[in-house]
């Protein structure tokens, strides 16, 4: 009999969600860590579909350790046996999360994409916010159900009219407003250009906000859009923030730090640790 024709391996667009307290960050890392990477666990459970080639996800945007994400992409490309049909949409997002079980991971979509498509390159904009609890005088009045989703900045000595000053008048001042938000420019390295970056800052509920209503704790969120970012960017921005807002910076030492086009000349108490940040989405 002829041989069996094979098809070309059909690619894929996924969107997924994991909880990252869990995790080193989402890129693959060495099997032997305490902590792995989110993509050890996707490309694990694809190896389960049982292709006839190994499984890479190609992630469009990196997160560190303890960052989550509401919803991150990536790419694949699945070869199956000869004879046996491309995976439908569908099928590839139960198959996944059948095997990613117990894992804080979830697929939330799957889609056929050409074989031209990047989860990374066609990116057109990326999407982070970064969730803020105000009015805590001590970490044992976070919420449990908040607990590694949210910064309480040490001492409670910020109140939400203070950091909304610091955020329209003194911490970007100067800048393009519009709104509830501003333009801010950075320079990309890698691009060798200046990257326009949406930030916004609003009141946000609580996860249990109106079931078990905390008095004295407000939630806020600075929500942060580009087509690209900076190595923690959105973590020293907020830091620099509430710095600010806490009169630990002065106000025009933020400007003088943008100018330098340095992340590395943030001081280290200015950086917001990774537990309150999220990917929210990202657009094609």
């Amino acid at each position: 009999p002829a041989p069996a024709m094979v098809c070309a391996p059909a690619r894929y667009l996924v969107y997924f969600q994991y909880f990252g307290t869990r995790y080193s960050g989402v890129m693959q890392t060495k099997t032997d860590q305490a902590l792995v990477g989110v993509q050890n666990y996707l490309e694990e459970a694809a190896q389960q579909l049982r292709p006839s080639a190994p499984i890479k996800f190609h992630i469009s945007s990196r997160t560190d350790t303890g960052v989550h994400a509401l919803a991150n992409t990536a790419h694949l490309d699945i070869q199956r046996p000869p004879g046996k049909a491309a995976f439908s949409g569908q099928q590839l997002l139960q198959g996944l999360n059948r095997f990613l079980r117990p894992e804080p991971i979830r697929i939330l979509s799957a889609q056929r994409v050409p074989s031209t498509f990047h989860a990374r390159f066609c990116a057109l904009s990326r999407t982070y916010i970064y969730r803020l609890l105000l009015g805590c005088a001590h970490h044992s009045q976070i919420p449990v159900f908040e607990r590694d989703l949210c910064w309480a900045p040490a001492g409670g000595g910020i109140c939400a009219g203070l950091l909304q000053e610091a955020f329209t008048a003194r911490f970007l001042g100067g800048l393009f407003h519009f709104g509830g938000g501003c333009f801010l420019v950075f320079w990309n390295w890698f691009l060798a250009r200046p990257v326009r970056t949406l930030v916004r800052l609003c009141p946000a509920p609580g996860l249990l906000q109106l079931h078990c209503p905390h008095r004295g704790l407000e939630f806020w969120e600075v929500q942060v859009t580009s087509r690209s970012f900076l190595y923690r960017q959105v973590r020293r921005m907020v830091g620099a923030l509430v710095a600010v807002g806490q009169r630990r910076m002065a106000p025009g030492h933020i400007q003088e730090l943008l100018e330098l086009r340095d992340p590395r000349a943030f001081p280290a108490h200015a950086m917001a640790p990774a537990r309150g940040l999220f990917l929210q989405r990202v657009e094609y």
